[in-house]
């Protein structure tokens, strides 16, 4: 039954640091990017966008019913 001896209060402050690290670590990747990399994403996500809405049908609704397929049953 010897085991090592553990101080209980260092351990929550190594884990409570380990948890900060994580959690600083994460917002670095999130919020930790340059202007130019946020404004370069930016246009590119509009770029896609036009893209997309380039190819769309001018007479497709959303809202449309749904029409029955070759064999009767609703696409």
């Amino acid at each position: 039954m010897a085991g090592d001896v553990v101080n209980l209060r260092q351990f929550r402050k190594r884990q409570a640091r380990a948890e900060r690290e994580k959690q600083a670590e994460q917002n670095r990747l999130s919020f930790g990017r340059a202007k130019t990399e946020k404004s370069l994403t930016t246009a590119l996500n509009e770029k896609a966008s036009k893209a997309l809405d380039q190819g769309r049908l001018e007479g497709a609704r959303s809202d449309a019913p749904a029409r029955p397929g070759p064999d009767g049953e609703e696409a």
